[in-house]
Parts: C-alpha cells; sequence; structure tokens
C-alpha cells in the first residue's frame, strides 16, 4: 500500500494542517524548522519518534481553531547526520525549552504524543514553571517491553526496510488499532512515518527503552491530562496507572476503540478533549 510520489502531492492536503506560517528557530544544537498556526493562546505540540510535525497535521488543523497552535522538528529530523554528535533524550527535552525559549513563550501549554509526551512529562518533572498544562497522548510512566515492543524495536532497527512490506504494513494496523479501512488516511500516515530517516527512528526507539520516569513523577506539579487508546498496545496498563496515580490531580481520559496513532485517526476527539480539558475550572490558562 505504498502512496507513490504522486498520489502524496496530491492528496496530502486532505491530512495536512494546510495554510501555516513556517519559520526556523536558532537553537543551540541545531536549526529547528517549525510551523505555526490559528490564534489564541498558546499550545505547543510535539511530535512524536517518526513522522515530524507533518504527521500532526489532522490534529493541528482542528487545534488552531481555538489556539495559536506550534510545532518544530525534533533534532534529526530533517538532517540525520546530527546522530553523529551524541545526544540523548535530556538534551531533546533542553531543545523543547528553548524553543520555548525561542519563542518567548513563558508558560504555554504543551501537548506531546508518543515520543512527543516523553519529552513533555519530562520538561514538566524537570521545570514545572515553563509550562502551565502538560497533556499527553501514547506514552506512561516507563517502558516496558512487551512482545509487541520487541516487534517495534525489530520494525525500527532492521535496514533498509521498504515502506511496502506487508510485515510493515501489519505493524501499523496494530499502531491504528485495527485494520484501517480509511486507505487514503493509512497511506498519508505511513508515508508520512517513512519521511523520517530509520537511523533516526532507532535512535529514539534506544532513548525510548531506557526512559522511566518514575523516579522524578512527583516532581509533575502542572495539570496534566493523559489521553490513552485502549487499544494502545504500546503502552502497558502499569505503566499508564503508575502515571495517572503518580501525577497529582491527573486526569486520565481513556478513548474507546483508539489505538497508538489516535491522534492522526481521531483527530477531532482528542482536539475535544483537549478543549475540554483546558476550559475546565481546576485547569490554569483557559483556551
Amino acid at each position: 500500500m505504498k502512496a507513490t510520489l504522486d498520489w502524496f502531492t496530491e492528496n496530502a492536503a486532505e491530512f495536512s494542517p494546510r495554510e501555516g506560517r513556517s519559520g526556523c528557530a536558532q537553537l543551540r544544537h541545531y536549526t529547528a524548522t517549525y510551523c505555526e498556526w490559528g490564534e489564541g493562546p498558546p499550545l505547543v505540540l510535539v511530535p512524536g519518534l517518526a513522522g515530524g510535525y507533518e504527521l500532526l497535521g489532522p490534529l493541528a488543523r482542528r487545534l488552531a481553531r481555538n489556539y495559536r497552535v506550534l510545532s518544530y522538528q525534533l533534532r534529526g529530523e530533517d538532517d540525520p547526520f546530527e546522530l553523529r554528535r551524541r545526544f540523548g533524550l535530556a538534551d531533546l527535552v533542553s531543545d523543547l525549552e528553548e524553543f520555548l525559549d525561542w519563542h518567548r513563550l513563558e508558560s504555554p501549554t504543551v501537548m506531546g504524543v508518543s515520543f512527543g509526551g516523553i519529552l513533555a512529562l519530562e520538561l514538566a518533572a524537570k521545570r514545572p514553571s515553563r509550562m502551565q498544562n502538560v497533556i499527553v497522548q501514547g506514552c506512561g510512566s516507563r517502558f516496558e517491553r512487551g512482545l509487541l515492543q520487541r516487534v517495534a524495536g525489530a520494525v525500527l532497527s532492521r535496514y533498509p526496510l521498504p515502506a511496502d512490506n506487508p510485515f510493515v504494513n501489519q505493524f501499523f494496523n496494530l499502531l491504528f488499532g485495527g485494520k484501517q479501512n480509511d486507505v487514503a488516511l493509512f497511506r498519508f500516515v505511513t508515508r508520512q512515518v517513512w519521511q523520517t530517516d530509520q537511523s533516526v527512528m532507532s535512535h529514539r526507539f534506544s532513548l525510548v527503552e531506557r526512559y522511566d520516569l518514575t523516579p522524578r513523577i512527583d516532581r509533575i506539579s502542572v495539570p496534566t491530562l493523559i489521553l490513552a487508546g485502549d487499544r494502545d498496545l504500546l503502552v502497558s496498563p502499569g505503566s499508564l496507572e503508575a502515571l495517572s496515580k503518580g501525577v497529582a490531580g491527573a486526569k486520565l481520559v481513556r478513548l474507546k476503540g483508539c489505538g497508538h496513532l489516535a491522534f492522526a485517526t481521531q483527530p477531532e476527539r482528542i482536539a475535544d478533549e483537549v478543549r475540554r480539558f483546558l476550559r475546565s475550572p481546576q485547569t490554569v490558562g483557559e483556551g
């Protein structure tokens, strides 16, 4: 089900964030390309392990109705040669904080999906004063190596691995939370994910394998929303429970019928939950 370049050019607009204001943030260790949409209270979207901020297009477009949405490319996304300079999870968290500083955002809402959720949580534990709220989808308090996680490691570490490999397509169906009947969406997601160099994906996955927020989880003191698909096979129930109970006052919302890629498959639903959370009386910084 490999999408051709012609198809992608003609049809990606259905899922892209459309009109946006793009630019480059000159950070200390790399130049981060970014895009922003909409007006209102700032909301920073941190992309996941693969696909860049373009994969967040469907979600960004909906959130931009109420917020000034900003998203950026993680280190290595545009230049895999960055991997020659050793960096770890803490460096990527520092990049996120520096991106906020570069835009003079004193305390925005920070939302991360999957790998980006880990970065958002780590920053909330390190510098809770840097954000008003933190929202995550597709991550827990730690990585627990189960069967699917081992499969993910194999998928992301094999090289080269063609994007139209039947095994890869089946793996993506698991990430979707079931067989994806929307062929156009499936093609958009799979093609966008493979825009990220496989060595970059492998490096990020190795960082996830060592991730454990548990020793620092009580440092998170900002209002927190945790969105969890009930078909997300990459986040264990134990890891999710540890996160929701470890963060004081955290709100856990279970998304019925959603998998790991809920932000792409159910963007309107995710956006609704975000708006509901940010408008609640208990949440600081209403949208």
